[in-house]
């Protein structure tokens, strides 16, 4: 059986087991979505933006307490929205409600690759490919905060699905239903109003390099492409006037001048990155699908001019090279690729002809071997890192995280006596197996473990406790983190320790000042000269994970 062959359907998944595969990855992204804390920075800013539209009912001009965040459209806010007044948590500030849209974009995204394996080679191989994508690092921490990309891609890879089924037509002269037109369509429009033209690079690069590769563009009539980019404007186009109007021009300048066109030019927010950061972080960011990648690389170079590995390539090399050129580089980037990256990896494994066992030189036996050990690696410490560092937080041993670490030390065992012994399908399942392991040792036992540790969260119940007035604003003169705003309140000031103690002197009654031991000299010498005593309501302890400083704050108010 030739990976030509493998189109032929020799197993198709029904309804039925779609909607068993749907509850599984639910059940599986499920585990630490109400625990882990707002993550800052990006989520934070999420969360209290989608809180503050909500609260004013502004759906067109986005905002971070006063400043317009004019970084995207206004799809992912609406749908946070969405879910938020739907579940009636805005008041309680209940992180898990913001993370529904990405939990269910998690979830389609997985049926999405399984439908798209299974359109272009067989269900076996898509729901392996789907298995990955699941169990994968980089879509198992996306898929559980509330930002964009997760959702981004389950709109790509909609967008896909009907790109490969118009692709796949060309060898039946199978005539498609309208819908997969629309579909198409639909998605990408749906994609612009979550990120704008970034949505184009994985939607429309890849048709343009698949008609220059086979010479062939009249597949692409399946799509309707004369009119379908009509659907994608009409679903941009109200949000845009608005916007336009209300910002007097100002969030496209912003937005694309200065966000998208300035991550291209240079490395914005201390993330840039010279060329090759993607290809050298995919080890852990796909694992522990890396290590099967990496095994099948020969057999897809080998099988590159079928026509299923070809649409894939297409998918994914054009995506890959732009992100590894744009100065600014971030993992989820390149995300949109790794459903295909799945498919071609499970397309490798399924191969059940015995042309293909892997790597023969011995050269690229050694490589693989290598990588093999930096694989492990990474396991232990997915398996092992979390249970030392809740150990250093809190001084406590989670004995039932240790359980969970052995049981994923002894699969990860297993899978490479499998690999080493070219039980390629064998040692993919076990690795999944170990995988999920990791994950549920990591968000069912550690993370609600260390939840009381959480800076933000622990500042926001001591105000809460020890606040004079029941309006009291706090000014942070040294922990400036956008989750303390989302817990704290819209009115929360992020300044020096200069301004905290004239915000002070302004706010004597109710005003509250949030200080470092090492700011409070600087903070207590202004207060000083201006004849104010302020006495410390409280301090809290704990690690900005976001830069890793320990810091000691201290909850002051003026001494009446």
């Amino acid at each position: 059986m030739t990976l030509s062959s493998l189109s032929q359907k020799s197993f198709r998944l029904k309804a039925s087991h779609y909607l068993w595969l749907a509850l599984f990855v639910f059940v599986l992204f499920l585990p630490g979505r109400a625990t882990l804390p707002p993550l800052d920075r990006d989520e934070a800013r999420y969360m209290q933006a989608t809180s503050q539209m909500v609260e004013s009912h502004n759906y067109i001009d986005v905002r971070f307490q006063d400043k317009p965040r004019y970084l995207q459209p206004a799809g992912i806010y609406w749908l946070e929205a969405l879910a938020v007044k739907a579940t009636g948590t805005l008041k309680d500030k209940a992180v898990w409600a913001y993370r529904i849209p990405s939990l269910i974009a998690a979830v389609g995204s997985v049926l999405l690759t399984v439908l798209i394996g299974s359109i272009l080679f067989d269900s076996y191989i898509g729901l392996l490919a789907g298995l990955f994508l699941a169990v994968s690092v980089l879509l198992t921490g996306e898929g559980r905060m509330a930002t964009i990309d997760t959702t981004l891609l389950f709109f790509i890879l909609l967008a896909q699905s009907s790109l490969a089924r118009s692709w796949m037509a060309r060898l039946t002269s199978e005539k498609l239903p309208l819908s997969v037109g629309i579909i198409y369509w639909v998605a990408i429009g749906c994609g612009l109003m979550l990120k704008g033209p970034v949505v184009l690079i994985p939607t429309l690069l890849p048709p343009i390099i698949l008609a220059w590769v086979k010479k062939d563009r009249a597949w692409w009539k399946h799509l309707h492409p004369k009119w379908g980019w009509i659907l994608s404007i009409l679903i941009v186009i109200p949000w845009c006037v608005a916007i336009w109007i209300i910002s007097d021009g100002k969030f496209f300048t912003d937005a694309v001048g200065t966000n998208f066109l300035g991550k291209v030019a240079s490395g914005q927010q201390a993330h840039g990155s010279p060329p090759g950061l993607y290809l050298g972080i995919f080890l852990i960011t796909f694992w522990p699908g890396s290590l099967f990648t990496a095994w099948a690389l020969p057999f897809i170079w080998k099988e590159r001019k079928s026509e299923s590995v070809c649409f894939l390539l297409c998918w994914i090399i054009p995506h890959w090279i732009v992100f590894e050129l744009i100065a600014t580089k971030l993992p989820h980037y390149v995300l949109p690729t790794y459903p295909a990256i799945a498919i071609l990896t499970s397309a490798a494994l399924w191969n059940i002809s015995k042309t293909w066992n892997g790597p023969t030189s011995r050269w690229g036996r050694w490589l693989l071997n290598i990588y093999m050990v930096l694989w492990v690696i990474v396991g232990l410490l997915l398996a092992v890192g979390g249970i030392i560092y809740a150990h250093y937080m809190t001084g406590i041993w989670f004995w039932a995280a240790m359980i969970g670490a052995f049981g994923a030390l002894l699969l990860i065992g297993y899978t490479v006596a499998c690999f080493v012994k070219d039980n390629m399908q064998r040692a993919s399942i076990v690795a999944i197996g170990a995988a999920i392991v990791v994950y549920l040792e990591l968000f069912v036992v550690l993370i609600p473990g260390l939840s009381s540790e959480w800076l933000s969260g622990k500042i926001a119940q001591t105000v809460q406790l020890l606040k004079p007035c029941e309006n009291s604003i706090v000014a942070s003169a040294s922990y400036s983190e956008p989750s303390l705003v989302f817990l704290v309140g819209k009115e929360t000031k992020l300044i020096n320790p200069e301004l905290t103690a004239q915000f002070l002197k302004a706010n004597q009654a109710c005003g509250l000042a949030l200080v470092d031991q090492r700011d409070e000299k600087h903070f207590t010498d202004y207060l000083d000269k201006e004849g104010l005593v302020v006495k410390q309501l409280g301090r809290i302890h704990g690690l900005n994970y976001s830069n890793g400083k320990q810091l000691d704050l201290g909850l002051f108010k003026v001494k009446e």
